[in-house]
């Protein structure tokens, strides 16, 4: 634990930049600072007013891997956490639903009609897109707002494609943060978009109220809707494209994971995983779908159950920012560095094995700064 504790504190300051205003040994990001500093002031002020301009750009820091910016980011969303934190001792809570499911299944078709539905409400709905990147060159195409043209256009709604880089779970590595500027916005709904996922990727879970799996008709049978991952997470199931020659098989598709359900553990003692079927185009069963969420929110908000889950989940997100820091120090260590080719050529070569050269590498990276004892 004592060499946990050095390795973070030598790691972090120098992944941060001692010399920056924004950083200290220990700290990230001091209260002093953000309050004093006058660009991430005019932000704050933004944001908490609704403007778009200063959302977009306060999202823009918190995804930025120059430290300066990030360490801006960060300091921006103290002050808007410590707003939002006072609206929640005042019961005012926002919801926050992921929609995941494979490529295809129409999430962003389904998100324009829920979106739609719930500013015609008198809501403000973010959504929040992801959108895979290339391995090859590691660029976006960030189209999924090309999908919800006529919620894009809406003043009441926020939507901001953003790529994955790489980050795998179906979300971006910030998308947590992001959360917490829309909501300091005054959004109250937000609605996070993975990109199109297996049974594994099940990140966003750990980030949002609610978490839907979007299926099409015919994606399986009972067995499919049986194996564990991404439906054993599910709060609710979501049939989509449940319309014209496809709706027989939407109706076969719910009644089969309705029946795989039943044999798995339940997340909650407060709630039961229903499957609902709609129709995005048609904006059938939009209505219901939302009545359903309202319900989820109601019973886990009133339980106390909600905010115990978003405190679980801030622990889940402080310790993936552990690792992903940690990982990036290994990695942009000169000794590491002079070490690696060396070690990658022998694993080739059947000299040494994966885990061996791993070891060799981190004592090696302990060892140059001291912390090997």
């Amino acid at each position: 634990m004592l060499l946990m504790k050095r390795f973070l504190r030598v790691g972090l300051t120098e992944a941060f930049n001692v010399r920056s205003k924004y950083v200290s040994s220990w700290t990230y990001v001091s209260d002093s600072t953000a309050q004093l500093d006058p660009e991430v002031s005019k932000l704050f002020e933004g944001i908490v007013s609704g403007q778009r301009a200063s959302l977009a750009k306060g999202i823009t820091l918190v995804e930025s891997a120059n430290s300066r910016k990030k360490a801006m980011g960060q300091a921006l969303l103290a002050r808007v956490l410590r707003h939002m934190k006072e609206k929640e001792n005042n019961n005012e809570l926002t919801f926050r639903i992921g929609l995941s499911g494979a490529p295809g299944a129409g999430k962003s078709t389904l998100i324009e009609s829920l979106g739609t539905h719930l500013t015609e409400q008198g809501h403000k709905v973010a959504v929040l897109a992801v959108d895979p990147s290339s391995v090859t060159t590691g660029g976006s195409i960030l189209g999924d707002k090309t999908r919800m043209m006529k919620l894009s256009c809406n003043d009441n709604a926020y939507i901001r494609p953003s790529p994955n880089k790489g980050t795998l779970g179906g979300v971006t590595r910030s998308t947590n943060e992001a959360i917490g500027l829309c909501e300091g916005s005054g959004y109250d709904v937000i609605l996070v978009e993975t990109v199109g996922v297996g049974q594994s990727e099940i990140t966003v879970a750990n980030m949002v109220d609610m978490f839907c799996v979007v299926v099409p008709p015919a994606s399986g049978d009972e067995l499919q809707g049986m194996k564990k991952g991404i439906i054993e997470l599910a709060d609710s199931i979501i049939i989509n494209k449940a319309d014209g020659d496809l709706l027989p098989a939407a109706r076969r598709a719910q009644a089969e994971y309705t029946s795989a359900l039943k044999l798995m553990r339940v997340r909650s003692t407060l709630w039961s995983p229903k499957v609902l079927r709609v129709s995005s185009v048609k904006a059938e069963g939009v209505k219901e779908l939302w009545d359903h969420m309202l319900s989820y929110h109601k019973i886990m908000s009133e339980n106390g159950e909600l905010l115990a889950r978003r405190d679980k989940q801030k622990i889940v997100w402080m310790w993936n920012h552990v690792h992903h820091q940690l990982n990036f120090l290994l990695e942009s260590d000169q000794s590491v560095k002079r070490q690696k080719d060396d070690l990658e050529r022998q694993v080739r070569q059947g000299h040494l094995s994966p885990g061996f050269a791993a070891d060799l590498l981190i004592n090696d990276f302990l060892f140059s700064r001291g912390l090997n004892s």
